[in-house]
């Protein structure tokens, strides 16, 4: 599973809003090769569910994962902070052996 803040909640509703994007557009959450600890987190809208994909739902909020980057996201939550040190979204990932300063990066 997959879980979201209310900070971050809010946040998605007002960028799927600001973009005119539907309520079909969910929230994609991925992994991709790179970053400085080895692997990056990806965030972007999408509303297309392809067959392999998995699907949760917490506060309202739509996430899906693709199977390879669940298996280094299950358990995450998804937060928001728009603090002064640092602004954007950041997953709290306990799969994560190690991350990176800017924490936009990490390693299992």
């Amino acid at each position: 599973m997959i879980t979201v803040s209310d900070k971050a909640k809010e946040k998605v509703e007002r960028l799927r809003s600001d973009a005119g994007l539907n309520e079909s557009f969910r929230l994609r959450a991925s992994v991709a090769g790179g970053g400085c600890s080895g692997l990056s987190y990806k965030l972007d809208f999408d509303d297309e569910v392809k067959p392999m994909d998995q699907e949760f739902e917490d506060k309202g909020v739509r996430v899906v994962v693709d199977m390879k980057s669940f298996l280094y996201l299950a358990g995450t939550e998804l937060d928001f902070s728009d603090g002064l040190n640092g602004k954007g979204f950041f997953f709290n990932n306990p799969n994560a052996s190690r991350t990176c300063g800017c924490g936009e990066s990490f390693s299992v």
